[in-house]
């Protein structure tokens, strides 16, 4: 690929959307594993400006100037000061939490405008995402003034807490008599901790854009442990972290994450290395063995080992090692340039592998028998075990992020199909500070034919995995239309609609589906989606629904998550084996979802 022109696929853009949907795929997957998106090289180096300038230097510049321990040039003076570490966790919330950090971008699918976030959750009227039914005061999916409200203050608290100067603490003089510029006034945190919370009763989209599974826990720590044991705490939170993720990657998904991960890698240098990460190119694309050795001993192992050692380690030598190998980690991640692009995320948690465990080593009284029983009994169980069990056994309660299963390759996903000129109606959205993905790179200067192409290679990045395998199954057995429909890969579509996508299939489930029906009102067999839960740590299967955007849930079932990772991402033997738990007969066929009117099959019946 080049700096300004990119890599697309070698296909004739007059004719190749007159193909059938698998052909396509195989086409597009094909392409995939050697030039990824084709990007040109210009979009990367946006990416790595913004977190050059945004948030290494911005940050930094921040966290020293408003605290006495810069200036931010001379590393040695703040690398290892507490509010150093602090602010930067604030500033990394703010910038996550207005939609400047993680899933922006083109990368994302955020072409023009390149933010979602905060023009949609600073916008009255846009759709919201409760999480909790149950919840009283949390009834509709408008977003109104009062959840505006909210958010504002919860960043103008974010920003209040980063820019104002540190207060004493007598726990961090205790611990560090020469320190002099003390600790965030812990005062500052309880508007920013309750503002959280509140937000994450009533938005789920603002909350896990915000990463509270992990960023709240630590601002609990800040505003309310005594410095060791706010320093012990904020270990046991990154180490819970990795280890979650590690965990998650025991299933059979992550070996298909890995190799169309390094093919979208700007990074990797030869054809060569992609190719090898799949078994046969061009004739099989499931994972070779180096990507099982990539996949396990690259990713699984070290998530799982390296933090155990940094958690019990009082060997400086070997807590050192520990340190560079997680830093080494977290940059190559960085440099993969993966779809949510959780670019900050990964530079912060390289950053924090050297400040809690090089800079407040175990064995210079930081380790986790120097933290108070009570609150370690408290901190283990309520915060960092029980949602990452709960999100393991039951996956439809609670979503991967606190699951702590991030890019583990076992998603909520889903595909979404429109009929002829159905997708449009999605522009008719009230509120809505963007339009279809589509339309944005049209407005950009794209031609229709290379617009589409180029939001189907999204199509064949989902089919890699084995989600796709098994969502593309139900498609075929249910739309006999299929080739005639127009195809999205949910996760983009629904940032362009909520402003965030980061994975979580929960943010585009029925709940959405429902909201938009009722600002569009799509005729039955117009929109119809596939979607599937994650799967469950104990389980063998995934369980998909179709749901019609007018109807409603029309069919139910499961595959067997074996089925899927054995299968090519085109599908050439077929859609993989469906068992179907229940079906919707339609009361009226539908003359659009595969009824041609004169007795013809109808969405739901028997395939």
């Amino acid at each position: 690929m080049g700096f300004r022109t990119g890599d697309f696929p070698p296909v004739d853009p007059e004719t190749f959307l007159d193909k059938p949907l698998f052909e396509r795929t195989k086409v597009l997957a094909l392409h995939w594993v050697q030039y990824g998106f084709g990007s040109p090289k210009m979009i990367h180096t946006v990416y790595v400006v913004k977190l050059l300038v945004l948030y290494v230097v911005g940050g930094i510049v921040l966290a020293t100037e408003t605290s006495g321990v810069g200036p931010f040039w001379d590393v040695a003076a703040w690398w290892n000061e507490p509010i150093t570490y602090q602010k930067l966790v604030l500033w990394t919330v703010l910038l996550e939490a207005i939609g400047l950090a993680g899933s922006w971008g083109p990368i994302a699918g955020k072409f023009k405008p390149m933010t979602g976030g905060i023009l949609f959750w600073a916008r009255p009227g846009t759709i919201r995402l409760r999480p909790w039914k149950r919840v009283p005061f949390t009834d509709g999916d408008t977003r109104t003034v009062v959840d505006v409200t909210l958010y504002l203050a919860f960043l103008a608290a974010l920003l209040v807490a980063v820019v104002l100067p540190g207060v004493h603490s007598d726990s961090l003089s205790a611990a560090l008599p020469g320190n002099t510029s003390g600790l965030v006034d812990p005062v500052l945190l309880y508007a920013p901790v309750v503002l959280y919370v509140l937000i994450g009763l009533r938005d789920k989209t603002v909350f896990l854009a915000a990463r509270g599974e992990q960023y709240l826990p630590a601002l609990v720590f800040f505003a309310f442990l005594p410095f060791v044991d706010m320093i012990t705490a904020a270990k046991l939170l990154i180490v819970s972290v990795w280890v979650g993720a590690g965990v998650s990657k025991f299933g059979r998904h992550f070996t298909n994450v890995v190799p169309p991960m390094i093919s979208n890698s700007p990074c990797v240098p030869g054809k060569w290395i992609r190719r090898a990460h799949y078994r046969n190119f061009p004739h099989d694309l499931r994972p070779s063995k180096v990507a099982v050795f990539m996949a396990h001993a690259g990713g699984t192992a070290v998530e799982i080992i390296t933090p155990l050692v940094l958690l019990f380690s009082t060997d400086h030598r070997l807590t050192l090692a520990a340190v560079v190998l997680m830093v080494v980690f977290h940059l190559f991640i960085t440099s993969t340039f993966p779809l949510a692009v959780p670019l900050e995320w990964n530079i912060l948690f390289g950053y924090l592998s050297v400040f809690l465990f090089l800079g407040f080593p175990n064995e210079g009284g930081y380790g986790v028998t120097a933290m108070s029983p009570t609150w370690l009994a408290l901190l283990v169980t309520a915060a960092l075990v029980f949602f990452p069990v709960l999100g393991n056994l039951r996956p439809d309660l609670v979503s991967f992020l606190p699951s702590m299963r991030q890019y583990a390759g076992n998603w909520a996903s889903a595909v979404w199909t429109f009929a002829p000129g159905a997708e449009a109606k999605l522009n008719t959205l009230a509120h809505r500070p963007t339009t279809n993905q589509v339309d944005q790179l049209r407005a950009m200067g794209y031609q229709p034919q290379v617009a589409e192409i180029t939001m189907q290679q999204t199509l064949a990045w989902r089919s890699m995995h084995s989600q796709g395998r098994g969502l593309f199954s139900v498609l075929a057995r249910n739309l006999p239309d299929l080739d005639s429909r127009t195809v999205r890969e949910a996760e983009f579509g629904c940032n362009s609609l909520i402003g965030f996508n980061f994975g979580d299939g929960h943010l585009h489930d029925e709940d959405l589906i429902r909201a938009v029906q009722r600002r569009v009102g799509f005729a039955p067999g117009e929109w119809i989606i596939v979607w599937v839960e994650s799967q469950a740590i104990h389980s063998e299967v995934q369980h998909y629904k179709v749901i019609d955007a007018a109807l409603g849930v029309v069919e139910r079932g499961h595959w067997k998550v074996t089925d899927a990772v054995n299968e090519q991402p085109w599908l050439p033997n077929g859609p993989i084996p469906l068992t179907v738990t229940f079906r919707r007969e339609q009361q009226e066929p539908s003359p659009v979802a595969g009824y041609d009117g004169h007795g013809g099959a109808t969405l739901g019946s028997p395939a």
